[in-house]
This record gives C-alpha cells, sequence and structure tokens, in this order.
C-alpha cells in the first residue's frame, strides 16, 4: 500500500487507490493515540526537521535554485507538512528549520496550530540566519510553567529552546490517583558535521544544553524530574554525541520502544535522514532520561567525550596505544607526555583554537584531569588509565529493563516509553523511500506513559 501526503488540512493519511482514510491499524499514530489517549495518562511528543525552504535545493545541477524562491511551492509542501502534524495530534510538538524570517509561513503555522489548540513558541538562530525553532504545546494535554531560551553564540549559530512542562489534571489522573507530572522538554538542532574539526563544537552544544538544564533545576529545586531532548542532532548511535548523553543516563525513547541495542549490530536498522550528500542515517531523537538513572558528573562525561575524539582523531592518523602516546609526548626524552606536547598534538589534530576548538581553560582541564598525580607529566601508566576508561565507559544497553518500582516507596514519577513511530515507514526499516518529499527528514513520534519510579542518586 501506498503512503501519500494529505493535501487537505481536515484530514489525514490517504489511500492512493480508493482516496479512502486508510483503517486505524494502517492510519499511523493518529490512529494509535486516538484510541490510547482515552485508555489513560499518556502523552506523545513528535520531533521534526522540516527543511527550511532557504535551504531545500530543487535542482542538484544548480545549487542556487532553492524553495525559497518559489512561494507556490514551500507554501503547498509545508501545509502538507500541518496537515499530518494536526492528524497526528502529538502533545509536543518539536520542530528545527523553521522559516522564521517569512511572514507568511509564521503567520500560516501560528493560525493553524493556534486553532487547534496549540501554544507556540518560537526562537530564531543568531546571526539572522533565516531558520530557527519551532515548540508547539497542546493546551488541553500541558501546561507550560516556564519556558527558557539558549543562545549558544557559538560557530553554527545555534539555539535551543527549554521547556518545564506540567501534565494537565485530566491527563495526569492515573490509576493510583493523581501522578502530579511535571518534566522538561528541550528543543535543539546541532550543527551538522562538516568535519571532524566540528565534533568539539557539537559536544559543547549539548554541554551547554546538559549544563543550563542542571542549573535550571538547581534553581528550581526539581533534581528528581524526567527530562526530554528532542531535535535533530546531526549524528548517529555511533557519534561522540550519542556517547555523551548516554553516560549522562538518557536512552534514544526509539530504540526502547524497539528494543534495539547500542551495538553496531543494530545502528542501521532504522534511518530519520538523507543529507546533502545522498547518505542515509538516523539522526533525529527524542532522549528521555528518567529521575532514577545514576548519571556521571557533568564535567567528567565532558571530559571522557572529548579524550574519546582526540582517540578517534589518533586512530585516522593509523596511530595505535604505543604510537599514540609517542605522539603526544613528540621529541621528549623521557617516557612521559608535557603540557606543552599534548597541546601541540592536540593543535595538529585540529583540537585546539577558537571558533571551533577547545578553548584554553578546557584544554588546561583536561590536562588535570589526565595528570592524576599532579606531577606536571602524565606517564604512560596515566595514558593508559585514561583509554581503559574509555573502553569501559558506562553502556547500558537500550532493551534494558527500566528500574520502575509500582509498589516501592513513590519518590519520583517518571515515564516510560509506551511506543514510537517513524514517518515514512521505510524509515523504520532503514530504508528511504523515493517518492517521499514532504522534507529530507522522518518524522519521530514517542508515546510516553507516567509512572512511579524509585528515585536513586542523581549524581549532581
Amino acid at each position: 500500500m501506498l503512503f501519500v501526503e494529505a493535501n487537505n488540512s481536515n484530514i489525514g493519511p490517504f489511500n492512493s487507490k480508493e482516496k479512502e482514510p486508510l483503517s486505524r491499524s494502517d492510519s499511523g499514530l493518529g490512529g494509535y493515540l486516538s484510541s490510547s489517549m482515552g485508555e489513560g495518562p499518556c502523552i506523545s511528543c513528535t520531533t521534526f526537521n522540516i527543511l527550511a525552504p532557504i535551504y531545500k535545493r530543487l535542482d542538484q545541477q544548480n545549487q542556487k535554485l532553492r524553495e525559497s524562491d518559489f512561494t507556490t511551492i514551500w507554501l503547498t509542501r509545508n501545509h502538507r507538512i500541518l496537515d499530518w502534524l494536526l492528524y497526528e495530534r502529538s502533545s509536543i510538538i518539536c520542530l528545527q528549520e523553521f522559516w522564521i524570517e517569512n511572514l507568511e509561513l509564521v503567520n500560516m503555522y501560528e493560525e493553524r496550530l493556534g486553532d487547534a489548540g496549540y501554544m507556540i513558541f518560537q526562537l530564531g538562530r543568531t546571526n539572522n540566519r533565516g531558520d530557527g525553532l519551532l515548540t508547539a504545546v497542546r493546551r488541553d494535554r500541558c501546561n507550560v510553567l516556564n519556558y527558557r531560551e539558549l543562545l549558544f553564540n557559538d560557530f553554527g549559530d545555534r539555539v535551543a529552546q527549554l521547556l518545564h512542562v506540567e501534565l494537565d489534571a485530566s491527563v495526569s489522573q492515573g490509576e493510583k490517583g493523581n501522578l502530579q507530572q511535571e518534566f522538561l522538554i528541550v528543543n535543539t538542532h546541532l550543527l551538522f558535521p562538516h568535519d571532524s574539526s566540528l565534533s568539539i563544537v557539537r559536544l559543547h552544544q549539548v554541554y551547554k544544553i546538559l549544563e543550563y538544564v542542571e542549573a535550571y533545576q538547581r534553581e528550581n529545586r526539581l533534581e528528581h524530574m524526567p527530562i526530554i531532548l528532542c531535535g535533530d542532532w546531526n549524528g548517529s548511535k555511533r557519534g561522540h554525541v550519542y556517547k555523551f548523553l548516554r553516560s549522562q543516563g538518557f536512552v534514544s525513547s526509539y530504540d526502547i520502544a524497539h528494543q534495539y541495542t547500542d551495538s553496531d549490530a543494530d545502528a542501521h536498522k532504522w534511518v530519520s535522514h538523507r543529507n546533502h550528500r545522498g547518505n542515509i542515517c538516523g539522526v533525529d531523537f527524542i532522549w528521555l532520561c528518567n529521575p532514577n538513572k545514576l548519571r556521571k558528573p557533568l564535567k567528567t562525561s565532558w571530559a571522557e567525550a572529548v579524550f574519546g575524539i582526540i582517540k578517534s582523531q589518533l586512530q585516522k592518523t593509523s596511530l595505535v596505544e604505543n604510537d599514540a602516546f609517542a605522539f603526544l609526548k613528540a621529541d621528549n626524552h623521557g617516557d612521559f607526555i608535557t603540557y606543552s606536547t599534548f597541546c601541540d598534538a592536540l593543535r595538529q589534530v585540529n583540537l585546539i583554537g577558537l571558533p571551533c576548538g577547545l578553548s584554553f581553560q578546557e584544554t588546561k582541564d583536561l590536562w588535570i584531569q589526565a595528570d592524576t598525580d599532579g606531577n606536571g607529566v602524565v606517564d604512560y601508566e596515566e595514558f593508559e588509565k585514561i583509554c581503559n576508561s574509555l573502553c569501559s565507559e558506562l553502556r547500558v544497553e537500550c532493551n534494558e529493563k527500566e528500574d520502575y518500582e509500582q509498589d516501592s516507596k513513590e519518590d519520583a514519577i517518571g515515564f516510560s516509553v509506551k511506543n514510537a513511530f517513524l514517518y515514512p515507514r521505510e524509515a523504520e526499516k532503514g530504508m528511504w523511500p523515493e517518492n517521499y518529499s514532504l522534507s529530507d527528514h522522518a518524522r519521530l513520534t514517542v508515546v510516553f506513559s507516567p509512572v512511579r519510579l524509585r528515585c536513586l542518586n542523581r549524581g549532581f
């Protein structure tokens, strides 16, 4: 059965042959939510990079020909995007590459989402890049208690939105009474990794998000609260950002729902993006961190992630562990690395220097962590400890059983992942349909259900 996009704002997906709405079993999330929302407390979240018309190429031979030059084309496509979003009616919608500088498009989204009962929050990228983020929250599902904007002011002019949300009382009534569910949700779009030197920038962006979230929690005494991170992360399950977030207790909701692991064998079982180079990969995530998850101190995870990038850069030059140590110590006659040679080596692999690399203070902090005995040099034993810590870093399989303690002391409320969907559906099989024209990204939607947890030490 062929899936085609609907062109009427009042209908959902259609069967292309019969021109009738698909049955509930085939209609995807719209049908699923219409039945499951009434059966108990649950909310849904959709993340979707809608491909800003200023970036959409109409002709690969003529790179300057963009969709933004043809009003009828981009207007039609974005109406179709809204058709789908309003058909699914997720509790929270997180969009990236929202063409925020075009008032006609902005008004269209505000009007249609507003009429459907959504509160709308918009944030443009810095330096007038033209696009940005839009987060929409259904008034009948959630109450927005606070809204914050994060401006990274970095090489990629990236931004993020933070919302402090509470489930509406009509939603949070469960079998065991009112769950009083509050949570934090972030919408963002990380820099595209045009080359390996941008790995540090991307890690910076995630670090800033987590640092801000922690500060917000401390400021408002909100430690025991689930966190949901949505967006286009521009990196796959094999990347450093993925590993960094996993070390911070976050799990990929889609992988949890489908019982996929972190292993390479599961890395390409689903995709969500066909990039401008023609490659298909899974880069759109809805991350979940429940309050019962053990988390390493943020600076520790950050340092491990950076050392992981350093190790990766050295491996690209075919350096094994012994050779890497020799490279780092350079011309030192002693069997140790000095701070000076450490900095020189990082500079050679493009990991030091603004605007893309490590700052002076960050480099110094890494050095202090590497020099465990504080004698001013890093010997081979200390170097081995760094390598071993990277090999034995915290890895929790994505099909792990969440630590839900329904009958124990009710210390906190979190979320269980009830289901997750990618559209077009071919993306769930690691394929990209040639006839899909809505965006160069798939829509990812996850359904969450509140659950009582035994709260463990978060590691703040």
